[in-house]
């Protein structure tokens, strides 16, 4: 698909203070473009996505992933990107029996799909259980952490210049950021983040999911199903994404600033951050403080850590 802009320049007033005074000028100001995306299988429409014109063959499959519609990239037979007036239909042709289970799943739905949770038709197909991950042994340094977010800030283009939107990059150690992608939905850059490590082969196990939103539920069982074990984020968690994250064996790192972070999950996997937390529970003891409620968040402090443990 060529030629369907991702940002816009567009006409604007501003008002500024200037001294005592108020400034008005006239300008312009460079906006993402915001688009409907229709993700038809066998040639039914299952959901429309409101997202940026880009990486659409990766936004069908990582969509086509994370919803559970197919397992593997080879339970997709075709894809095809048409334009549509002011929108984008995708076209997927799925193998048989991945067919048969979307049109059966088609046949139990109650009711209408909606953003996000797109086909689910009970409150325990939104909470499902998500993959455990917590047998991947990889290990990331403080020094990793800062430096996965602040290469991907230079991975961002759209945002550069718009200001409004959102990234997913996947971090291996020693590589760097492998792969990034941008939207202005924070679901739809990470699921386009997820075509494309599936198209080009690289194992969710090897690195670590990076994002620049919050972390919602959706965003933990996302990254569970690229098969990443460790999630860092430039803002908070949801109680429900920490707890889903613990279950899954997923290590949760937010509120990442500059060499500062927030580990909410699994420390193990960050040995410098683990042992600060041995430190300050061994300084307690020895100084005869109680112990916390171990059921309450229990805050460790340290020059560049601060772990957050729940339970």
């Amino acid at each position: 698909m060529a030629g369907r802009p991702t940002r816009l320049q567009v006409p604007r007033i501003t008002r500024r203070r200037k001294g005592e005074g108020d400034v008005y000028a006239t300008g312009s100001r460079m906006v993402p473009e915001e688009t409907p995306v229709a993700f038809s299988y066998n040639g039914s429409t299952h959901a429309v996505m409101m997202a940026s014109p880009a990486d659409m063959e990766d936004f069908a499959i990582g969509f086509s992933l994370s919803e559970g519609i197919i397992a593997r990239l080879e339970e997709i037979s075709d894809i095809a990107i048409e334009e549509h007036g002011e929108g984008i239909d995708i076209q997927l042709r799925l193998a048989d029996a991945a067919g048969q289970e979307l049109t059966d799943r088609r046949r139990r739905m109650a009711g209408p799909v909606g953003c996000g949770l797109c086909g689910i038709e009970s409150i325990e197909q939104a909470l499902k259980p998500v993959a455990s991950v917590g047998a991947t042994r990889l290990q990331l340094t403080p020094g990793d952490l800062a430096q996965a977010v602040r290469l991907l800030s230079s991975l961002q283009p759209l945002h550069n210049e718009t200001g409004a939107v959102h990234a997913a990059g996947f971090y291996i150690p020693g590589q760097g950021i492998v792969a990034a992608r941008e939207d202005v939905g924070r679901h739809n850059a990470l699921d386009k983040l997820a075509g494309a490590l599936c198209r080009t082969g690289i194992s969710g196990a090897s690195g670590a999911v990076v994002i620049t939103s919050r972390v919602s539920i959706e965003m933990v069982q996302k990254a569970a199903i690229i098969g990443a074990s460790v999630l860092i984020a430039v803002s908070a968690p949801t109680a429900l994404a920490v707890r889903t994250a613990q279950a899954a064996g997923m290590t949760l790192v937010a509120l990442v600033r500059g060499d500062e972070f927030d580990v909410f999950t699994r420390p193990e996997r960050i040995p410098v951050a683990a042992n600060a937390v041995t430190i300050a529970a061994d300084d307690a003891a020895a100084s005869g403080k109680s112990n916390p409620d171990p059921a309450s968040p229990t805050l460790v402090q340290s020059p560049t850590v601060r772990l957050v443990q729940y339970g």
